[in-house]
């Protein structure tokens, strides 16, 4: 089948979104589809241009009308896909509706060329709480028009377990792993120490406050046996650094606690760096406050990736794929400090091996979960 991948923004190396949506589009090729990637960026002369597969199929050129050029034109998008016999647009969510995209997937839906978009996080309009105006804006703009713009689509594919979204029928799939991608765990022994370690572009929803106040409360215990260390990488913005609306900020926290040599903030990391971290520690920590946004269930990337990894990791929110593993904890779902000792004791009689728990996710590969995607929408 040919496909093509639509997205609204464009790519950075340093992207976990980035990188997902390259192993979505390798996983459909597995499958032996025609995968066209479509996308936005900036030319090397600063014009803004869509691209198909880095060749631009329209130059919208430099100022501020060219901006929104970008934002109602997809007729070079339809042309493309009429000319070229697209059977199939997977679209991924921007939350950006507004009439000139519904237009355009009214347009494939009259030529019987199939869509979907995929929503990564549903629901997810508590997450502009406390965003700039203009920001909040779009999202207004969003909520007017997408019961509209999904009206077109044959499905939404969501990684929650909704069976409706926005007036639309749901495909239910796990967010998935590149295999290649992720090497094998290899944790080191750590005598009388525990490193646990989180990974993210961190945000409210990550909850890690809630790991840096049980971190606290911990150490404020006078028999303490263990030293507990918490390693985050990936940026930490000033919001959630100083000046959480959600919860106390990170710096707050460890002040209060008089943990500053606990907490390592390593920023972002890639390839051996990263590996190397990861090997440091024992344990991982996923999200444990997804209950911030109005979310229970989801089948969040990071999970799957730790589990790759074969590293026994902690989330709050509801994921089918992992609740009962034993390579898991589940912490509840509110504001209370994590308890390290809980965490502690649970590595201390852990005996599952990486490859063990590697094993366990063979079947959320990309690969294999794309391919649902494209047999539900064409098995009707």
């Amino acid at each position: 089948m040919k496909i093509l991948f639509l997205v609204y923004h464009g790519f950075s190396e340093v992207s976990g979104i980035s990188k997902k949506i390259h192993y979505q589009v390798k996983g459909l090729r597995e499958n032996g589809h025609d995968v066209r990637l479509c996308y936005y960026g900036f030319a090397e002369n600063g014009h803004r241009c869509r691209y198909i597969d880095d060749k631009i199929i329209k130059d919208y050129g430099k100022g501020k009308w060219a901006g929104i050029r970008q934002r109602i034109d997809y007729d070079c998008i339809y042309d493309y896909c009429v000319c070229e016999g697209v059977q199939f647009v997977y679209a991924r969510c921007f939350q950006n509706a507004n009439p000139w995209l519904i237009r355009f997937f009214k347009r494939l839906k009259k030529t019987g060329i199939h869509a979907v978009t995929e929503i990564p996080t549903y629901p997810y309009d508590s997450e502009f709480v406390g965003f700039p105006l203009q920001t909040r804006l779009g999202l207004k703009i969003d909520q007017i028009f997408r019961r509209q713009l999904y009206a077109q689509m044959d499905a939404v594919v969501t990684f929650s377990d909704a069976q409706e979204i926005f007036g639309q029928r749901t495909i239910n799939i796990s967010n998935g792993v590149d295999f290649d991608s992720i090497p094998l765990h290899e944790p080191l022994t750590m005598n009388h120490e525990l490193h646990l370690i989180g990974v993210a572009e961190v945000h409210y929803w990550h909850g890690y406050d809630r790991l840096i106040a049980g971190l606290g409360e911990y150490y404020k215990q006078a028999d303490h046996l263990c030293d507990v260390f918490f390693h985050i990488v990936g940026g930490v913005g000033p919001s959630e650094m100083y000046d959480s609306m959600h919860a106390p900020g990170f710096a707050e926290l460890i002040e209060k606690y008089g943990i500053k040599d606990k907490v390592i903030f390593h920023g972002q990391l890639f390839g051996q760096q990263l590996d190397d971290v990861f090997n440091q520690c024992q344990f991982a920590i996923g999200s444990l406050a997804r209950h911030r946004s109005g979310i229970t269930a989801i089948k969040t990337l990071k999970n799957r990736e730790y589990a790759t990894r074969g590293i026994p990791f902690i989330y709050s929110e509801q994921d089918s794929d992992f609740d009962h593993q034993p390579y898991v904890v589940k912490a509840s779902a509110d504001e209370s400090p994590i308890d390290i000792q809980q965490i502690i004791d649970f590595v201390d009689s852990f005996k599952m091996h990486p490859d063990e728990i590697r094993c366990t996710v063979e079947h959320l590969t990309w690969k294999t979960q794309m391919q649902q995607v494209v047999q539900q929408v064409t098995n009707g």
